[in-house]
């Protein structure tokens, strides 16, 4: 019997699922962080960390384990010289295939046909697919894109509660709640910023989304903000002939809340996740 390992390695953590060839699930995994910006003997080890809690959990032999057939997503992997750099990291499978999360995000939502996903999570990407096309708006990495991502909405909290500090701009509950987290000391703040990942301003948007649902008018105004970047996406997206659109990723349901009726007409309900499209990446059989 065939088993595949889907892995889904993105910026806040890295999951792993392990089935049989009906798609059973034999094993799970979640480690930490994981994309081309960690470096590769970092990436190595947090995918090996996730792949191993799902084998583990199923309790694979050695000789079981060199028949896995892997296909793994990753973060930020289009960056030139990557996959070369893939190639050399040796996993103990029958075969590994790599493709970029939001690929793997876009098979899983549309069983492998034409589509678009827009994952809106720690940072924002779309990916396209429209008969032999395949191609991404955005996602060119924080702070310079992600527009609509947990990280674009940590960071805008932020700069606002510093202005909020300096007097610049009304304190609000939310400049508040961001600078109580540093002792309402600047210095302390600067200093978490100089080592602070997407992930780590991630972090500050589901309080942002509390304060904006709240209505506090500086979080209700960043909301406002990311949701009008979220429209033209998937305007963009549809311009640029895709069939369906589905929006997905950890903000996607909070953010649907914030978009116009008319915008949320034209989404569609994803069909898998982006462990299903990694799994199918793998090799394994899409159910007739």
């Amino acid at each position: 019997m065939r088993r595949y390992l889907g892995i889904d390695a993105g910026g806040s953590n890295c999951r792993a699922r392990l089935t049989d060839e009906t798609g059973a699930i034999l094993g799970t995994g979640l480690s930490g962080p994981a994309n081309a910006r960690v470096g590769l003997d970092q990436l190595f080890a947090t995918l090996s960390q996730a792949a191993d809690q799902a084998i583990a959990q199923a309790g694979l032999s050695p000789a079981q384990v060199g028949e896995i057939h892997a296909g793994m997503g990753i973060a930020g992997i289009s960056r030139p010289g990557m996959p070369e750099q893939l190639e050399t990291l040796r996993f103990p499978f029958a075969s590994v295939a790599y493709e970029t999360d939001a690929a793997i995000a876009n098979i899983g939502a549309h069983s492998g046909a034409d589509g678009a996903t827009l994952i809106l999570g720690t940072g924002s990407v779309a990916f396209v697919q429209v008969a032999d096309r395949r191609f991404t708006i955005g996602g060119y990495g924080f702070p310079i894109s992600d527009e609509g991502s947990g990280a674009a909405l940590g960071l805008s909290a932020m700069r606002h509660a510093l202005r909020a500090l300096d007097g610049r701009t009304q304190r609000t509950r939310l400049s508040t709640a961001v600078t109580e987290r540093f002792g309402h000391d600047p210095a302390e703040a600067i200093a978490w910023m100089d080592d602070a990942a997407p992930g780590d301003y991630a972090a500050f948007a589901p309080m942002v989304m509390d304060h904006a649902e709240d209505g506090d008018p500086i979080a209700r105004s960043i909301v406002e903000d990311a949701a009008g970047h979220v429209e033209r996406f998937v305007e963009t997206i549809f311009e640029r002939g895709a069939p369906r659109c589905v929006l997905v990723g950890g903000l996607s349901h909070r953010m649907r809340d914030w978009l116009r009726a008319r915008t949320i007409a034209r989404l569609s309900e994803p069909l898998g996740d982006a462990l299903d499209g990694a799994l199918q990446l793998a090799g394994l059989p899409v159910p007739a």
